[in-house]
């Protein structure tokens, strides 16, 4: 039977140069101390210069999170007008923001070509989550997911994955940029997309947002969600260094091959050696397992034994996130009953791993991942309809 979608990375188009914008000048959001400093050396300054000014850039841009270069007090009144007139420091746009009653906040943004892409931050009593996109929809069509039913656009580049971050931070009011005392204190690689099919993107941006002299979160606070590209984990945890989480969501292979396509690909089996290998996982960090609850499908007791069972079998330093389905229309699925859920998670629990039921959030917006996009696109749908009747 074949697999509904693409399950390997696919060439995705980029559309323009997104490293510069439509009049030509080039965004320094997302580019690395290195690239700051080549980039000012393509435009002519000398070695020295360049090294300084992308110092100075550096802290402006991560640490202070300032865009505009006349408020860069310490560069040159006279070197401000050569920066405004060659470079730019951008955000993505914002087409939508929602709040929920539960603090929950959620942001439709645009890229410069015009693809939308969503991020949303999750406050709790003693932290702070943001969820960021690595792509514009997805191409692993995980049944139970809303993204899954978008078309793969493209890739984020490291400006729009770091944009996310400073657009959070603005949002916030938290600059200039401190280790201590702040909202946003996690990340979660776990928004629209597969983080290990832009993997050179991803890393790169990380790299930025845990650089103790700009932004500073450490990587122990950073997760990068798969749905299983077994061949990039090694990667990540070498060249990335941040937690793991596994979107498993099943237990056996009829059930995971539906409702997590690339398990057709990268068995099981295959999947948790790849966990027991992961660079950097001990008890201090454990791999989490998210599994959302599905009626019927996967949320038996036997189901529960046996995730119990293969823990134990790859000696796994794991805990397992229990996510009720948020459901959205056409879904195919529903959401587990209350009931079977903790008993679901006592099972987990009584074989000796944590088994937290995640609190629903965000329920009274477009919470789940694809549902703001998507509820924009029928506003924008209809709009054109509209307007064509009027015409008409």
């Amino acid at each position: 039977m074949p697999i509904p979608g693409a399950i390997d990375p696919v060439p995705v188009p980029r559309g323009a140069d997104l490293a510069r914008v439509a009049d030509g000048r080039i965004e320094l959001l997302g580019q690395s101390k290195d690239g700051l400093r080549a980039a000012l050396e393509g435009e002519g300054l000398d070695a020295r210069q360049a090294k300084l000014r992308a110092k100075q850039l550096w802290h402006w841009i991560y640490n202070r999170g300032v865009s505009d270069f006349d408020s860069m007090s310490d560069i040159a009144k006279v070197q401000r007008p050569w920066l405004k007139e060659r470079f730019v420091i951008s955000r993505p746009e914002v087409v939508e923001a929602q709040v929920s009653s539960d603090g929950t906040r959620k942001w439709l943004l645009r890229t410069r070509d015009g693809n939308d892409f969503e991020m949303v931050f999750i406050p709790d009593a003693d932290r702070g989550t943001l969820c960021v996109s690595s792509q514009v929809g997805c191409t692993l069509n995980c049944r139970f997911c809303h993204t899954g039913t978008m078309r793969l656009v493209r890739n984020l580049e490291p400006s729009e994955i770091v944009g996310q971050v400073m657009l959070a931070r603005d949002a916030l009011g938290e600059w200039p940029s401190q280790p201590d005392g702040r909202m946003l204190t996690n990340i979660v690689m776990m928004g629209m997309g597969e983080p290990l099919y832009n993997f050179d993107h991803v890393r790169d941006s990380l790299k930025i947002v845990m650089d103790g002299d700009g932004l500073g979160l450490s990587k122990r606070r950073i997760t990068l969600s798969t749905s299983g590209v077994v061949p990039m984990m090694g990667r990540c945890g070498e060249e990335i260094g941040v937690n793991l989480a596994v979107s498993l969501h099943a237990v056996t292979k009829e059930v995971r091959d539906e409702i997590v396509p690339i398990n057709r690909k990268y068995g099981i089996e295959e999947l948790l050696q790849a966990c027991a290998d992961y660079p950097g996982a001990n008890n201090a960090r454990r791999i989490t397992f998210e599994y959302v609850m599905l009626k019927d499908k996967n949320d038996s007791d036997e189901d529960a034994r046996e995730l119990v069972r293969l823990i134990r079998h790859y000696k796994l330093p794991a805990k397992v996130n229990l996510i009720p389905f948020n459901p959205w229309p056409g879904a195919p699925y529903e959401c587990s009953t209350p009931e079977r859920i903790r008993a679901f998670s006592n099972i987990i629990f009584e074989g000796g791993i944590s088994a937290p039921v995640r609190t629903p959030r965000g329920r009274d917006i477009d919470a789940a991942c694809g549902q703001l996009k998507t509820a924009s696109e029928k506003k924008r749908r209809s709009v054109i309809d509209a307007e064509t009747e009027a015409a008409g």
